[in-house]
């Protein structure tokens, strides 16, 4: 029996020390695979980032070679573009000078001037890019503008619309710097007319700034076209009073208050209608003065000479007057206090 029990234990002992050097065996494979295939991938990575670094190296020290190679050019560019600048500035007063001993209205001189600025200032963009050996990207520039033009034209009607009656307004001569104007239910003295709208400034100091395309599509009128202005003043007078001394007093008294007014006959007096407690009447004359605020003070200093004629004279100025007619027996109640 003790040889039997020998070999079985002999055979356990050997199975167990199989197992155990196949187990090493194994993991010294698994560490050795692992092993290098994390020193490949590290490998593999560290090749990309060094390469992607060279070449970012290249490219910038290409850039820099290139600069340093134009920079002549550049320094002439800034140059160039400095004195077209300056340039642009001085064909701007030429111009001004120019033209001030023509006829030309003041908003079309104006226009003339910044047409020619922009005029030079282009001149030496297309100079500037020509020193840059840019020609190929002022081709690319010019033919995407053709096609640019056309969307910007359509998406800028109104303002395109304001620029072209900007220029007709400067060219006519219904409308200049200095008139009186009334248009767009607006009124004051024009004071620029640009490629955009024209600014008036009203009696009351404020601005006012109408885009060109209403000022030219709607009716302008201008109080400056004449060199004189009528006031027109309306007034009423008692049914007793005497109307034929009521019309000298009045054409008698607007004479004497305003110096351009030579005379009575001058005057135009002018009855116009029985009213409901008053006889209306209507007198004009005329102003040597195209500025709306003047007529309103002349008219304001008739006003004041008129009424206190009519008080030395005892001739009354009626206002509306409502009578109220009860029966025979009504009676007011009196209210009661609480």
């Amino acid at each position: 029996m003790v040889p039997i029990h020998l070999n079985i234990g002999a055979i356990f002992i050997g199975s167990t020390s199989i197992i155990s050097v196949s187990v090493i065996i194994m993991g010294l494979f698994l560490k050795i695979f692992l092993t290098f295939g994390t020193t490949t991938k590290c490998t593999v990575m560290d090749l990309k980032i060094d390469e992607a670094w060279e070449e970012m190296i290249n490219r910038l020290a290409s850039w820099v070679d290139s600069l340093i190679v134009n920079l002549p050019n550049i320094v002439l560019a800034l140059l160039v573009f400095t004195i077209v600048i300056l340039l642009s500035k001085y064909f701007t007063k030429l111009t001004w000078k120019l033209l001030d001993k023509s006829s030309l209205q003041k908003s079309m001189k104006n226009l003339i001037a910044k047409l020619i600025s922009v005029l030079v200032i282009l001149t030496g963009l297309f100079l500037v890019l020509g020193i840059l050996d840019l020609s190929k990207t002022l081709n690319t520039i010019l033919a995407g503008a053709g096609v640019a033009g056309l969307a910007v034209g359509l998406a800028l009607q109104g303002a395109l619309a304001n620029t072209y009656s900007g220029i007709v307004l400067s060219y006519i001569k219904h409308i200049k710097f200095g008139d009186w104007i009334e248009s767009n239910d607006y009124e004051g003295e024009v004071i620029d007319i640009d490629l955009r709208a024209v600014t008036i400034k009203q009696s009351d100091n404020n601005l006012v700034y109408i885009p060109n395309k209403l000022v030219l599509e709607n009716p302008i009128r201008n109080f400056s076209t004449t060199a004189q202005s009528r006031v027109i003043l309306k007034c009423g007078v008692a049914y007793s009073s005497n109307l034929e001394f009521v019309r000298d007093l009045v054409c008698k008294t607007i004479s004497s208050n305003f110096d351009n007014v030579e005379n009575d006959k001058e005057v135009i007096f002018l009855y116009t209608e029985f009213g409901d407690s008053s006889i209306n009447f209507e007198t004009r004359f005329w102003i040597k003065s195209t500025s709306s605020l003047e007529v309103l003070k002349a008219k304001t200093i008739a006003m004041i000479a008129i009424k206190k004629a009519f008080d030395d004279n005892n001739i009354n100025i009626p206002f509306p007057i409502r009578t109220l007619d009860f029966p025979e027996n009504f009676k007011f109640d009196k209210p009661t206090s609480n």
